[in-house]
């Protein structure tokens, strides 16, 4: 465990010290939540002043919460391990003394825990300056929205390491990534909340892992879940870390019988 902690401490170091790049970040996620709380205000009042069950001052926590918890949840990714994969540098880790999974889960760990200040909180501020902010007044829901967090980081850290891992049967991923990244953006709820789906789509993005990467901790946070929603919403996120995991372990196994290094 020691190992894994440091690991974590090491990758919060040097992410810490991108402070530009931080600030440079909460300021593009605060122009994007401006636009993005301004399309769905307008949607909402030509809509009458609800939709999806989302009232304007909802709607507006909704997009400042996601667009807070952006980046510490890694939304976008890193192809970091596919590049390795392709040099053939995976050989090292894979020789190494710690699992290559939690070893790469520690460092988004460490990633995380920095960028949640420097750039989740700037947006939050702005929102609650110029639109409002609808959280609730109660501990409950932000205890069970820090589990959900972690456990949102954890889904998005596996989703984009399955996709890398990929790299060990295929020269080039780029087109599963991008695949990956429609998909994870729209059922996610990056986009609009899943509540606005239509029945059929609604269905679909259940039935998948990523409304738990995004739409679950904000909806908690939000406080739009009472005590037993918000648990059964977390034991859905951790139904889903099983089932990644699992599919993360097997791809690290096989995947490393097939080493063949590409370009090297």
């Amino acid at each position: 465990m020691n190992a894994y902690w440091e690991l974590t401490k090491s990758s919060f170091r040097r992410h810490s010290t991108y402070r530009l790049a931080a600030v440079s970040g909460a300021f593009t996620n605060s122009v994007f939540g401006l636009i993005r709380a301004s399309l769905l205000l307008s949607a909402i009042s030509t809509a009458g002043g609800s939709i999806g069950g989302y009232s304007a001052v909802e709607a507006a926590t909704y997009v400042w919460l996601g667009q807070a918890l952006l980046t510490p949840l890694g939304l976008f990714g890193s192809a970091e391990i596919a590049e390795r994969v392709k040099s053939g540098d995976i050989a090292v880790d894979l020789t190494r003394s710690v699992n290559l999974t939690a070893s790469y889960w520690a460092q988004d760990l460490g990633r995380a825990a920095f960028d949640v200040l420097p750039r989740g909180l700037p947006p939050l501020v702005i929102g609650a300056i110029v639109t409002g902010l609808s959280l609730p007044t109660t501990a409950g829901p932000y205890a069970l929205g820090f589990i959900s967090i972690i456990a949102a980081m954890t889904l998005n850290f596996l989703g984009f390491f399955i996709i890398n891992l990929l790299a060990f049967w295929v020269v080039e991923i780029r087109g599963y990534w991008m695949l990956y990244l429609v998909l994870m953006n729209l059922l996610s709820g990056f986009l609009v909340p899943v509540s606005w789906f239509p029945q059929w789509m609604l269905d679909f993005a259940r039935a998948t892992p990523f409304p738990s990467m995004l739409q679950t901790p904000v909806d908690i946070l939000a406080g739009r879940t009472d005590v037993v929603e918000s648990l059964a919403l977390v034991g859905t996120q951790l139904l889903w870390l099983a089932v990644l995991l699992t599919g993360a372990h097997l791809m690290v196994r096989f995947g490393s019988r097939k080493l063949v290094v590409q370009g090297g």
